[in-house]
């Protein structure tokens, strides 16, 4: 199965070649869909300069915000599955292989990472906490699921989901 790593990006000069190199690491059969949603750091610039076999850059000539930026990125997936990767180095691309695995083993169609459980855990502030917790347990309401933490960067799907 083809993995397809969507990677917005705003205003991400310090860390984004860092990420990419990293996702380009893992092991895994892959491309990288990076969308620059307007960045005005350098970023761009970065971008343009890069030459990288398996990834391709797009670029927003005025910002569209986060959601914007995702919806290029899965209009050009062509992947199995479509696993979204923020450029700020939270996440860790050496978290892939769980990530995906509930998907490759057929338990699963979609599947959210979590901040707040597994293995060790990074301090957050403690009102981000609160919304964060707030706006999980809203979501978890109206959609009848038990997510964790609906604002996770990690959120992994077949392809065929978005279709």
């Amino acid at each position: 199965m083809k993995l397809s790593v969507v990677i917005p990006v705003f205003n991400e000069k310090d860390t984004i070649t860092t990420v990419i190199d990293r996702v380009a690491a893992t092991p895994f059969e892959k491309e990288i869909i990076v969308v620059d949603d307007c960045s005005k750091d350098g970023t761009r610039d970065v971008l343009k300069a890069l030459d990288r076999p398996g990834v391709r850059v797009f670029f927003h000539e005025v910002n569209q915000g986060k959601g914007g930026a995702l919806r290029t990125g899965f209009s050009q997936v062509q992947g199995d599955i479509v696993l979204i990767q923020d450029a700020d180095l939270e996440y860790t691309p050496d978290d892939y292989g769980a990530l995906i695995k509930p998907i490759t083993d057929g338990n699963a169609d979609v599947v959210f990472g979590s901040r707040f459980l597994g293995g060790t855990h990074r301090c957050h502030l403690f009102w981000h906490y609160v919304v964060n917790k707030g706006l999980t347990t809203i979501s978890n309401v109206f959609t009848n699921l038990n997510v964790s933490d609906m604002e996770t960067c990690y959120k992994v799907f077949r392809r065929e989901v978005a279709d």
